[in-house]
């Protein structure tokens, strides 16, 4: 009897938009559990469908293949050939204007998002942000939020997340346990949010711990993948970030935030970690991350990754097999209707 090769915890840029003969043989080799696209990989329909299926093919699985399309600044699917979307801000004014038309027209977005994603073979979305910026944070996160309410956010973030499901795209929520007050970049250096865990839990967990405990005290559905913030939270641990703080995952992210989905890190290529990919990779995965991501694309990076890479096994597994099927059904949809109505709901900002 032949047994499956083992899935490593990993999910992978790729350099450009076509898969090089190298980058095959490594992802065939390596087995990661996911790819994840970005501008660079990305120019028509065509090319985007037939990438992602030559990226399923090296590891002989219908391997979920990721994006970060929240629309606003942050979307690699664009004009020409994709809708250009609205905001997260955009859709907090229409709430503050009419809730119901807001939820509506949120749904109806992330519904055309997921249509675009599947058409090509893109299955899951990094997307809502959840993070709730405050005055005088660094201006990454700003306008890709919903709102500066904890509510508001997870009423709005909750259309999202069923829009994309809808669709048959898995929602990636971020950045896990939140980088709204971050006051620099982690893109650029590491953020330290010196705010006590008593007040962060009255504000910047509890979009979180709404979709992270669903079954328990939550009224919204769970969300079946996180992905981490690259922040020190110096009030639970000084000196590690986040990502690789076991005591952050098994005290906040595990414990108060009740978070029991599949945790990715967030970029670990990003400045904000210090380090050498191979030992960043068995930090992360140490402290807590059931998966890392890393995205630049460079296939000697990749292999330094590889190296300190575990097959998933265990609640990680089980985490990824059924963060796997909320992408598995999408639901019919009239995308003419969708865009008419969409389209007639927004021109309230207009009024």
């Amino acid at each position: 009897m032949t047994r499956e090769p083992p899935i490593n915890a990993a999910i992978f840029g790729l350099e450009g938009p076509e898969l090089r003969a190298a980058e095959a043989v490594f992802f065939r080799d390596c087995n990661p559990w996911g790819f994840i696209l970005f501008s660079r990989n990305i120019e028509t329909p065509e090319q985007v469908r037939k990438l992602c299926t030559d990226l399923r093919n090296t590891v002989g699985r219908n391997a979920l293949i990721f994006v970060d399309q929240e629309g606003g600044r942050v979307q690699r699917l664009g004009p020409p050939h994709w809708r250009k979307a609205a905001y997260a801000f955009d859709f907090g004014e229409l709430y503050r204007i009419n809730p119901e038309y807001a939820l509506r027209a949120i749904w109806l977005n992330f519904r055309l998002i997921a249509e675009d994603l599947r058409a090509v073979g893109i299955t899951a979305n990094c997307a809502p942000v959840l993070d709730l910026p405050v005055i005088g944070a660094d201006p990454i996160i700003s306008d890709r939020a919903f709102s500066r309410d904890p509510a508001k956010m997870i009423d709005m973030a909750q259309a999202c997340i069923s829009g994309l499901i809808a669709g048959g795209v898995a929602p990636v929520i971020k950045h896990i346990p939140g980088h709204g007050r971050a006051s620099v970049d982690s893109h650029k250096a590491l953020p330290v949010i010196a705010d006590g865990i008593e007040d962060l839990s009255k504000t910047d967990f509890l979009p979180f711990k709404a979709f992270g405990a669903a079954g328990k005290s939550s009224t919204v559905a769970s969300v079946a993948m996180a992905m981490t913030a690259h922040i020190v939270l110096s009030d639970i641990d000084d000196i590690h970030p986040v990502t690789v703080s076991k005591i952050v995952f098994d005290d906040i992210i595990r414990g108060h935030i009740g978070y029991d989905g599949l945790v990715m890190s967030d970029d670990l290529d990003m400045k904000a970690l210090d380090g050498e990919l191979t030992e960043l990779t068995r930090r992360s995965l140490a402290a807590g991350c059931d998966i890392v991501l890393q995205c630049n694309g460079s296939l000697a990076d990749m292999v330094q990754v590889a190296k300190g890479l575990r097959p998933l096994g265990g609640d990680s597994l089980r985490r990824a097999k059924l963060a796997e099927t909320t992408a598995e059904l999408q639901e019919e949809f009239d995308v003419n209707a969708g865009l008419e109505e969409y389209t007639a709901l927004m021109t309230q900002l207009d009024s």
